[in-house]
Parts: C-alpha cells; structure tokens; sequence
C-alpha cells in the first residue's frame, strides 16, 4: 500500500494542529510517550517533530510533507517546496512575529544602536542576516529559552516570538523592530512531490486543512423569508456568493441560505428580524471549500 509520511509539530503546537486536522476529517490520536501518533487513514503514517527541525527531515525524505512555521524554514536553509499557508497558531489566528525587543528605560532605539552590542535568541541564523543587511556588527548568542530574562543580564537585546507582545510587556520590554513575520506552512519533500500519488493526496490535505481554517471564521445562515420581504432581505444579506433561495411549500414564501463572516452576524440577524426574516438559524461549519 502507498503511504504517505506527515510531521506534524510537536511541542506549542501539537494540540492546535491536532484540532486543525479534526475539523479536516482526520482524528489524530497521540500518546505523549510516543512520537508516531495514530491517524485514521490506513494511506498516512504520522511523527511528531519539533518545528525547528521539521524541514530537516522534509528535505532528507524521512517525511514527505510537513507543517511548520516558515521561520523555522527560512532558519534551516532547506531546499523544500512550500505548497501553502495556514495562519493559526497556538493562541490566535494571526501570525506571528520575531521582533527586536529591549529593556523599556534602553537608550536602543533602532537596529543601527546594536553596533557591538550582544543580542540573544533562538533564530540564530535569520539574526544574523537582518544584522547584515542593515550594516550592523553584533555579537548574536543562542538562548537555551526563557530569552526574556536575559536581559539586562547576559545581552542588550533579544530577538523573540510573539503573537500578541503581552509576554515581552510583561517583563519590562519594548519592541524595536519587527526581524520577520511568520506563519504555519505546508513544507513537502522534492521527491514526493514529483509523485503522482503522494502529490494527489498532499494536494487533498492541502484543500481539507485550508477549507477547515477557513470555516473558522465562517458561519451558515439559514431563514425564511416572503416574497414582499425578498427583496430587502437579500439587499442587507452578504455571502461569499449569491445566497441559495428556495421555493417553500406554501405560496409565497422562500427559504435562503448563505454563509457570512461570523464577526458580522451579532449585528446582522437583528436586523434580518426586523426587516421580516423568520425561523433565522446559524450554524457552524467544517470546511468551507472555495
């Protein structure tokens, strides 16, 4: 049997892109002794790797598709094929970012006042050439974790993750400069690609893990509605398209169906009510397949 080899990382993000491939069709069952959780797809056999090293082991061919943050990607300087992106993460749908961050009372202002000066993070490599193109000559150290603290200790600067910056405001500091913007992607092996098999189903996991981001954001609206009152109705009424209308049994009256943005809907539906929308439901959604 053909079977395709997926990483999904471990660690932050384990849990959330678990729940990702649930809401695509595929529960992923992981036992924290074991590195090779369950999947319930007899085509598909699962690692859990760290992020930092997913795209070491895309490009050996020990997996052929993995999920992983693009700066981590980038970090590695691997020769793979990024097929999409998937903005979530483990707190909130947006991406992430590595930005320069000091001490809140630091005389740093800019990238240019690091001349010489020691900066500690993780993404050693990406540091460096940020350094260089902006022309600056600083001593770049590798933060075994808790970076934040490191300052006033052990550097002048760090260069670290955040999603919302709550952490580095927590511990006294500000951010200078954003060093690279991040987001989940999908990372495949050369070979696999060029495989007819193993590129169809990348391909459909591809369209299943987008369709289920996407439907995060989404919901289904379903109402009923008279003839006199179509028309309004369907003048206040977005859609990702036109809106499915419906003859209903009795005379006059239609049912309508769409999917809207689900930050609008608060707003939307009493408005629907009042301008004659009965037997209004919302729903939610699974996938939602362009």
């Amino acid at each position: 049997m053909d079977k395709l080899k997926l990483g999904i990382p471990k660690g932050s993000m384990q849990d959330s892109t678990v729940n990702l491939f649930k809401k695509a069709g595929y529960t992923i069952t992981a036992n924290s002794r074991s590195y090779y959780p369950q999947v319930d797809d007899d085509q598909i056999d699962v690692m859990l790797l760290r992020p930092q090293e997913m795209a070491l082991y895309v490009e050996q061919g020990v997996i052929d598709v993995g999920l992983a943050g693009r700066d981590w990607v980038v970090e590695c300087d691997t020769d793979v094929k990024e097929v999409a992106e998937l903005v979530y993460s483990k707190a909130t749908n947006q991406s992430a970012r590595w930005v320069l961050a000091v001490a809140q009372d630091s005389e740093i202002s800019s990238v240019e006042d690091l001349e010489g000066k020691v900066i500690f993070t993780e993404l050693i490599g990406t540091t460096q050439k940020y350094l260089a193109k902006h022309g600056v000559n600083a001593v770049v150290k590798f933060s075994h974790g808790a970076t934040e603290v490191k300052i006033p200790h052990l550097c002048d600067a760090i260069v670290e993750i955040t999603e919302t910056g709550n952490s580095l405001r927590a511990n006294g500091l500000k951010v200078v400069d954003t060093v690279m913007e991040s987001v989940t992607v999908i990372i495949v092996n050369q070979g696999a690609w060029q495989n007819k098999w193993k590129r169809t189903k990348i391909e459909n996991l591809r369209m299943l893990l987008g369709g289920a981001l996407k439907a995060e954001s989404k919901v289904g609206l379903k109402m009923n509605v008279s003839e006199e009152n179509l028309n309004p109705i369907l003048g206040i009424l977005p859609a990702m398209r036109n809106p499915t209308i419906s003859s209903l049994s009795q005379d006059g009256w239609y049912a309508i169906e769409t999917i809207i943005d689900q930050h609008v809907v608060r707003e939307l539906i009493p408005r629907l009510r009042r301008v004659g929308a009965e037997g209004i439901i919302e729903y939610p959604l699974n996938k939602v397949i362009p």
